[in-house]
């Protein structure tokens, strides 16, 4: 499935959106509702693309106020690979509760599970914009298995597959 079969929403997928009280893009006031975290560990800004069941992309742009800069590195700030893992996964939560129609209100959490196939092609720097996507590779039982990427611009900056897992709280 290439970006823009993702980023590419038919009407089934609106009106699937629809029913649950979605309209694109979801922004923080909507993500919050989904995923228990806050700044400055909430590494999604707004969802741009969803289709439940199927894949998801995100957007999370990438700023010099950003904690993490204060360590690393600070003459060179790059964000840290383990960070873009992590957006992968939330974006991936967010998937994960639309496509069963639930949000963390209604007393689930989805935890990362694991992560396999990590590669990192490019820096990510203050100034990027990443284009996060995750592609639903498997779905058993609350168990969810996605193909990730994250790119900057056209450029692969990050590829995962990621996996996580639905708990009730």
């Amino acid at each position: 499935m290439s970006a823009t079969d993702i980023d590419t929403l038919n009407d089934e997928d609106i009106k699937t959106l629809s029913e649950q009280g979605l309209t694109l893009p979801l922004t923080y006031h909507t993500l919050k509702h989904y995923l228990p975290h806050r700044y400055p560990f909430m590494l999604v800004d707004k969802i741009t693309a969803c289709k439940p069941g199927e894949c998801i992309t995100g957007i999370k742009n990438v700023t010099i106020n950003e904690e993490f800069f204060n360590g690393h590195f600070p003459d060179e700030p790059i964000m840290p690979g383990v960070l873009m893992v992590e957006s992968m996964a939330q974006v991936s939560g967010v998937l994960g509760f639309i496509s069963a129609g639930l949000t963390a209100e209604d007393g689930y959490l989805y935890l990362f599970a694991g992560v396999d196939k990590v590669r990192f092609k490019r820096r990510v720097i203050p100034g990027d914009q990443l284009i996060i996507r995750a592609k639903t590779v498997m779905q058993k039982q609350g168990i969810y298995k996605f193909d990730c990427t994250v790119h900057v611009e056209n450029e692969l900056a990050a590829s995962a597959q990621v996996m996580i897992a639905r708990q009730e709280q």
